[in-house]
């Protein structure tokens, strides 16, 4: 069976595209995907809510390699602090509901893996993250990539953080904090930076024994 990438409140499967160039099978994990199991070759696409029953089948569990997680932020995130006290209990529950529920299917796996948020009240409820960047730092892989947007992994299972690639001299914007408001807003911003998935693939992928190779051809 094919090694298998798992990618939970993912969307936009950003996440997973280098482990699919690879040949890994990748499952993204997300209520806002049509219900059920949906495969197209080697992606599939999972519309389900993990926090009721959801874990990965059967036949796939020896196969994981890998997981990142992205919980919705939406009742955490500092950058919204001035709303906190009008959001009530049920809402904060919900962000830590969703937060714990990743992080033990990421612990039951047994598999490296990374949980996304921005800085947020998870670092007050449970404990600091392991690792902070910003897209900038790995705008070496993807020169689209070069703005700011302070980020926190919480990690485990042999997870390898990458060392920033970038160019000598940056001047990072700031489009995440100006992103006009519209119904697609809140994927935008939560889109996982391509240069960081491509060095968190190349950082803790087993497909390649060179990363110099390796870096060399998903730099293009």
């Amino acid at each position: 069976m094919k090694p298998v990438m798992l990618s939970l409140f993912d969307f936009t499967g950003e996440m997973v595209k280098p482990w699919l160039e690879a040949g890994y099978e990748c499952w993204i994990i997300d209520v806002q995907h049509k219900p059920g199991i949906n495969r197209k070759n080697n992606l599939v696409k999972v519309g389900a809510d993990i926090r009721f029953g959801w874990l990965p089948p059967a036949e796939i569990i020896d196969q994981i390699k890998f997981i990142a997680a992205f919980p919705p932020c939406d009742h955490l995130a500092v950058s919204g602090a001035r709303w906190f006290k009008g959001k009530g209990l049920r809402s904060l529950g919900l962000s830590i509901d969703l937060f714990a529920t990743a992080t033990e299917i990421c612990e039951w796996s047994g598999a490296p893996y990374l949980i996304e948020n921005p800085v947020s009240t998870i670092s007050t409820y449970w404990r600091k993250p392991d690792y902070t960047f910003h897209p900038w730092q790995y705008c070496g892989y993807e020169p689209n990539d070069e703005y700011t947007k302070k980020t926190c992994l919480w990690t485990g299972g042999g997870f390898v953080m990458p060392e920033p690639y970038h160019p000598n001299k940056v001047n990072p914007d700031d489009r995440i904090h100006k992103c006009s408001p519209s119904a697609d807003r809140k994927n935008i911003r939560s889109i996982t930076p391509f240069g960081f998935a491509k060095a968190v693939y190349l950082a803790n992928s087993k497909m390649f024994k060179g990363l110099i190779n390796a870096r060399s051809r998903l730099s293009h």
